[in-house]
């Protein structure tokens, strides 16, 4: 009997949504984020769950900005591995966070109330992001890509020619 509850508390813990259900349980999940982007003085206040790829990242005096690309999140909240993308938003975070752990080309999901519009001058042209105080933050592990395969050696040749792939 408690090998069966173990196993269930083991299963529940990997496959558990990204963000507390306490905070996606207040979340408002009609917000998409292209009505978002269009105007975010209109979500102003609510709070959201959102996430993507960080393309910028950087200290303030009372915290740190995260530059976001927009993904979709699927079934456990995490972004997909995809192009296709919204566009950009701002996450402010409250504290100090590890500049190596939130570095550009980390997939968060962050719950977040959203605070308005901040509109950034790249190159000659303005662009409005929605910008999120974050309330919650799941910063996701990096994937390792098909070609970063794990060397093996064949323990009964020795020969290094038969062991795993060249680079």
């Amino acid at each position: 009997m408690i090998a069966v509850l173990f196993s269930c508390m083991l299963f529940s813990q990997g496959c558990s949504y990204a963000i507390s259900s306490g905070m996606a349980d207040k979340a408002d999940k009609t917000v998409r984020f292209e009505k978002l982007q269009a105007d975010p003085d209109t979500f102003k206040g609510k709070l959201i769950i959102i996430g993507g790829t960080i393309a910028h990242a950087s200290d303030v005096d009372q915290g740190t900005v995260l530059e976001v690309i927009q993904r979709p999140l699927d079934y456990w909240g995490k972004p997909e591995r995809t192009k296709r993308t919204g566009g950009r938003f701002f996450v402010f975070h409250p504290g100090m966070l590890n500049m190596l752990a939130y570095a550009p080309g980390i997939d968060i999901t962050v719950a977040g109330e959203v605070l308005g519009t901040s509109i950034p001058m790249i190159g000659n042209k303005q662009y409005d992001y929605p910008v999120v105080l974050s309330k919650e933050i799941k910063r996701w592990e990096p994937e390792s890509r098909s070609g970063e395969k794990a060397r093996w050696m064949d323990p009964l040749s020795g020969d290094p020619a038969r062991s795993g792939p060249k680079e």
